[in-house]
């Protein structure tokens, strides 16, 4: 029997390998993560829903994988900065990103993004979808969605629907909700949901598809009449509140929504490993509990799912975007 010992040059390159650390196959590299705390960013500030979400699921997720995830909040330019500082971050595991609805909107939102939303990470897994509430002032002679039709035609403006910023996830459901009913609505842009919800409970405007956890507390207390919600199924929160699709849009369906991705290039073990996790997370009582509080629907999946859904929405909010006109502030 012969023996093959390695070359002297194969020798030198391990022992190369090993003096920079490398030595380790990749394999091997995967089964030791992770050994250090994990970073989550959110690209908005904290307290909004991103970042409530975030701090729902984010612990939890430290805890099934052995490490705390420590979350970043790096707000600025509708969540860009948060991306393009993961996008750029090493693929290694150790960064993570709240991927949202907002960042397949901005990749026609902006003439210029310093990211790729879909070639610059690598999807893990959705987390949770939220419904927007379409609301109307509460002196409004508007009890249902063939109310608000008729209103509109009725009136020579039309109707005005406000929202949190041009571009915003609120601002384009009613830009789709106006394109399909093919009414007169004109939109009433705020810096942010506060301000559009005070002009609207003050009467200045009249309607707006608000993001479900602010409008409901002004619902439930008189304020403001919510007539139909934008999802497919109808809300447990609201279960009185008719769907769009049941209203007369069939297969209408907008969500704000929240996933988990990494920077692209980050090891398929890690990915898998992450997207397990998270599916036994999203499925324990307590944080299903706390996200259904917050009008927000578990919606756990498999990478390639979470990859074809980004995609899927990329190509909608273009065709939304362009057509409304639609600009970033």
């Amino acid at each position: 029997m012969s023996i093959h010992f390695p070359s002297r040059r194969a020798m030198l390159s391990l022992a190369a390998a090993f003096a920079c650390g490398t030595a380790l196959p990749l394999h091997a590299q995967n089964a030791a993560w992770p050994d250090k705390p994990i970073r989550l960013v959110v690209g908005y500030a904290a307290g909004g829903a991103t970042d409530v979400i975030a701090r729902i699921v984010g612990p939890k997720l430290g805890e099934q994988l052995g490490q705390s995830i420590v979350i970043d909040n790096r707000a600025g330019a509708n969540s860009n900065l948060g991306a393009e500082l993961v996008a750029r971050s090493p693929a290694d595991g150790y960064t993570l990103y709240v991927f949202t609805i907002a960042n397949t909107i901005n990749a026609s939102l902006y003439d210029k993004l310093g990211y790729d939303p879909l070639k610059d990470f690598e999807p893990i897994g959705l987390m949770a979808k939220i419904p927007n509430i379409l609301v109307v002032n509460e002196k409004l002679p508007i009890k249902s969605v063939a109310d608000y039709l008729q209103f509109a035609k009725d009136s020579p403006q039309g109707i005005t629907f406000a929202s949190s910023g041009s571009g915003s996830s609120i601002h384009l459901s009613g830009e789709m909700f106006k394109m399909t009913a093919r009414i007169n609505m004109l939109h009433v842009p705020y810096r942010g949901s506060a301000p559009a919800i005070n002009d609207l409970l003050g009467g200045q405007v009249q309607s707006m598809f608000d993001n479900t956890p602010s409008a409901l507390p002004h619902v439930r207390g008189g304020k403001l009449r919510a007539i139909a919600i934008t999802s497919a199924q109808r809300s447990p929160l609201l279960p009185d509140v008719p769907t769009l699709a049941e209203s007369g849009f069939p297969g209408f369906d907008v969500q704000s929504w929240f996933g988990l991705a990494a920077p692209a290039g980050t090891p398929r073990p890690v990915v898998n490993r992450i997207n397990a996790e998270l599916g036994k997370v999203l499925a324990s009582p307590d944080v299903r509990e706390r996200l259904v509080n917050l009008a927000a629907t578990p919606s756990p999946g498999t990478p390639e799912a979470f990859r074809s859904f980004a995609a899927a929405e990329v190509k909608r909010w273009r065709d939304v975007v362009k057509l409304s006109g639609a600009k970033a502030e």
